[in-house]
């Protein structure tokens, strides 16, 4: 059984998520503010996994997740609002592993949390993942060039070599924006004729495979009129 943290002021969202996954199997313990969130974190050694709002009274999220980050690199997936876009950033920024957009489904939350709780355990819980000049991390994408093995959220994926050999390159040059006819030239090492249509096709593939939501993308970004980039998480 896996125990996880809510933390939110509004009491409809925090007993319907509790609900849902103590129907799930979850342990949930609650919390209606980040000052709540801490103290959890400092008496409660078996949390596995924290849920927690931005927007919150006496300590908001970003705060609370900064606290928590000097005693815990346990998962936090905030709770945001569409308007609070910067807020997503900030806290990305100083650790969150994830955000959800409000109002959610509770499914796609079950699914995150499943995600990052598997992510969380298969690198040792509080133990930081051993990379080395074979092994290749972003956010919860990790290549494994030695095996070539792909884990994404802790589950391994099954990619072509095309698709493995664009991601690879994709993860060694992240933020770095690439045509179609680089990338071509890159992962092909060819002449980019029909490069257009290939890339769109294999980068459809790899998002269905390495996204959440493929529709929305977190990883592998269009930048329209230049190519292509994966985000750095």
């Amino acid at each position: 059984m896996f125990k996880i943290l809510i933390c939110d002021d509004e009491k409809d969202i925090v007993s319907g998520l509790k609900i849902y996954f103590e129907s799930e199997g979850y342990s949930v313990l609650t919390a209606c503010n980040g000052r709540q969130a801490v103290s959890f974190v400092e008496t409660e050694s078996d949390i596995d996994l924290i849920l927690m709002d931005i927007m919150m009274p006496v300590m908001n999220g970003i705060e609370a997740l900064v606290k928590i980050r000097e005693k815990s690199n346990l998962p936090v997936i905030l709770l945001t609002a569409k308007s609070e876009d910067t807020d997503k950033v900030v806290g990305l920024n100083v650790g969150a592993d994830d955000y959800i957009t409000k109002p959610f489904n509770p499914m796609e939350v079950l699914a995150r949390v499943k995600a990052q709780i598997r992510r969380y355990k298969s690198l040792g819980g509080n133990s930081a993942p051993q990379a080395d000049e074979t092994t290749f991390v972003n956010g919860g994408i990790i290549v494994d060039d030695k095996t070539k093995t792909v884990t994404v959220d802790g589950e391994e994926v099954s990619l072509t070599p095309k698709e493995y050999d664009m991601l690879k390159f994709f993860i060694n040059h992240v933020g770095e924006v690439f045509s179609p006819k680089d990338i071509y030239r890159n992962v092909w090492n060819n002449d980019p004729y029909g490069a257009e249509n290939t890339i769109t096709v294999h980068v459809r593939h790899l998002r269905e495979k390495i996204e959440i939501d493929p529709a929305n993308p977190r990883y592998l970004k269009v930048v329209w009129g230049h190519g292509y980039k994966m985000d750095a998480q």
